[in-house]
């Protein structure tokens, strides 16, 4: 990829239509499932893409100081942070240091997803996305304010890595 024709319009500043919370996982890249450019999406990676202090305010400065009008909560199919997080709630299995960490903070959507029809881990990883577009909304003050007056829309997909479609899950 030649990026030397977007290099003088992104030097001057960034004007993203949406912000993406998505897993860390390489094989999904969300400039790469919207078939985006550089300086169309406010990326923020972490395995499991759940919400820490962090990541919420880094959502925060896109949509407040950015105004970005859409946040997206990103999961995929074959997660191995959702793999780990039914590991440990299901075979108490314990991860080494922070890894734990990640698993324990995925455990809610493996029991959440406990009783849902259809195929188990399809249904964990959709929670977690679920779980996580919902603690956005309601996230004070920024976000949920933002919410409320329309500014901003938190939605949640599920990215295939089989297909390379996304499907809306919230």
């Amino acid at each position: 990829m030649n990026f030397s024709n977007d290099r003088a319009a992104l030097v001057s500043g960034q004007n993203p239509y949406a912000s993406i919370l998505s897993c860390s996982d390489s094989r999904v890249g969300p400039e790469f499932c919207f078939d985006e450019q550089r300086g169309d999406l406010f990326v923020a990676r972490v395995a499991g893409n759940y919400l820490t202090t962090d990541f919420v305010a880094t959502l925060e400065y896109a949509a407040a100081v950015l105004h970005t009008p859409l946040i997206m909560v990103l999961g995929h199919e074959s997660c191995g942070a959702v793999r780990a997080a039914i590991d440990s709630v299901d075979n108490n299995t314990q991860f080494p240091r922070h890894i734990q960490s990640m698993a324990s903070a995925l455990a809610p959507a493996v029991r959440a997803a406990a009783t849902l029809p259809g195929e188990r881990f399809e249904n964990v990883v959709k929670m977690n996305v679920i779980r996580n577009v919902d603690k956005l909304r309601k996230q004070p003050p920024t976000l949920s304010r933002l919410v409320a007056k329309g500014k901003v829309l938190v939605v949640g997909g599920v990215y295939s890595l089989k297909t390379r479609e996304v499907t809306l899950v919230a």
